[in-house]
């Protein structure tokens, strides 16, 4: 019995509605080593729980209480699945690459930990807290690794599929560069092969962005349409070039392309949401001034007890509060958490590859506002409103010229290798696309400004009388 036994001990299974089971380890097969069980336990893993994935699409979606944490575990399975699926290519090219379990453990750990970093509101936190300390959630997450979690990360032995050879042990040096968009260039002591993984925790298609537009669509219960995850991991491979997909993966490519597009423009910059957006933006660097008076560059213990369950329990009681500025900003955050909305779209232009039609760059949103009150009608020049430029990039602005994310396709037929099929293939997602919205606190002036908001992106603006 005690062979049948070996089959499961040091590892274990965990329930997810999106990948069924996802396989982790733990301990009982090393003496001494750390494991995934160990690394996921850690107070700043299990501060994800905390820290949902989406952040104001909740109050749209009543669903989609799903957190960052789940999102993380899923990345992990995914990343292994490809480093299952490319380490032979790998070491077809890189002879000295270290074992199989290695690799995939490295991809694995550094899925689990690519968004350890992300504070309250995610993405918006980024924008209007970190950036005024010139941080974002990678950097953030960076140091966690570098300080938090380094030593549980060197003690890592095996991955679900096997044991690493003898001597070998992943340097948390090399998760933090697979996983930050700022940490571009590779270090003179970093192996060979490592900038050959970059493009899978950060490029077109990555364990992360698979998993989460997977996540997030079910959650949200909105259909996206097929998003082919198999075939696209299958027809993955590595060339002398870098990460490459066979011409047989490009259909499939192309569907969660187009999935990806439909969630940004149906869920993540859902109207509602980018309304309770410019609400909190209104508010959100007064809050945390009185909420998290540290400075992350300096201090990061304060950053565990950070997350959006902390913060919006903290905001909701300020209403009550006796301090005159905790008052003002608790009866603000009292109309976010009861969804009694301040800002309503009143008109929506969509402009696809703006820049090619005009020659010209997106309008920044200040200066739309500008030219839209320009075209309203005289009694309603003092009227509040907001303009809203949500911007995505469907596909690389540049398929030949991605960098360090760079992807190849093969062509059986000519035995090629190159970047030059992605142009054809992406040619029919658009470029660059902007929702410009126009919001105010009522609807009851919608004509006046959706035409307004019309001609202030594809009219001049009337010239000014001068008394010149």
């Amino acid at each position: 019995m005690k062979g049948a036994a070996d089959t499961y001990q040091g590892r274990g299974l965990i329930a997810d509605p999106i990948h069924q089971y996802i396989l982790y380890t733990r301990p009982g097969a090393i003496r001494g080593e750390a494991t995934e069980q160990d690394l996921i336990d850690t107070s700043w893993v299990q501060r994800l729980r905390r820290v949902p994935q989406l952040q104001s699409a909740r109050w749209v979606f009543p669903a989609a209480e799903h957190s960052r944490f789940q999102h993380s575990l899923g990345a992990m399975h995914l990343a292994g699945r490809m480093a299952q699926q490319l380490y032979p290519s790998l070491r077809a090219i890189f002879p000295e690459v270290p074992s199989a379990a290695l690799i995939e453990e490295l991809l694995r750990v550094a899925g689990l930990l690519h968004d350890v970093g992300h504070g309250p509101f995610g993405h918006f936190f980024d924008d209007n807290f970190l950036v005024d300390f010139d941080l974002t959630h990678e950097l953030v997450g960076q140091r966690i690794i570098r300080e938090e979690l380094a030593d549980v990360l060197r003690d890592l032995r095996r991955s679900p599929s096997g044991r690493f050879n003898a001597g070998e042990a992943i340097d948390p040096e090399w998760i933090c560069y697979l996983m930050g968009k700022t940490y571009t260039h590779p270090l003179a002591s970093h192996p060979k092969w490592l900038p050959f993984l970059k493009p899978l925790l950060s490029g077109v298609f990555t364990a992360d962005n698979m998993d989460y537009v997977l996540r997030d669509a079910y959650m949200c219960g909105v259909a996206v349409g097929p998003i082919d995850i198999e075939r696209i991991i299958y027809y993955s491979f590595f060339s002398e070039k870098g990460l490459t997909l066979d011409r047989g993966g490009l259909q499939a490519f192309t569907m969660f392309l187009n999935a990806r597009f439909y969630m940004y423009t149906n869920v993540y910059y859902h109207r509602t949401t980018r309304g309770i957006d410019l609400h909190l933006k209104e508010i959100f660097r007064d809050t945390m001034r009185i909420a998290f008076p540290y400075d992350l560059r300096k201090e990061l213990h304060p950053y565990l007890h950070l997350t959006e369950w902390t913060l919006l329990e903290e905001v909701g009681r300020w209403h009550d509060a006796e301090e005159v500025e905790k008052k003002r900003l608790g009866a603000e955050w009292r109309h976010i958490l009861d969804r009694k909305l301040k800002w309503r779209m009143s008109g929506e232009e969509v402009l696809d590859q703006f820049e090619a039609q005009k020659g010209q760059r997106f309008l920044d949103a200040e200066t739309v506002k500008r030219r839209v009150r320009s075209f309203l009608p005289a009694a309603l020049r003092e009227l509040p409103f907001e303009i809203d430029m949500a911007l995505q990039d469907p596909r690389p602005l540049n398929p030949l010229k991605m960098g360090d994310r760079q992807i190849y396709v093969y062509d059986a037929a000519t035995d090629t290798v190159s970047e030059e099929p992605l142009t054809e293939i992406l040619k029919y997602l658009p470029g660059k696309v902007a929702q410009c919205r126009i919001f105010a606190m009522s609807h009851a002036h919608d004509a006046e400004l959706a035409t307004a908001l019309k001609r202030a992106l594809n009219e001049d603006p009337p010239s000014i009388p001068t008394n010149v």
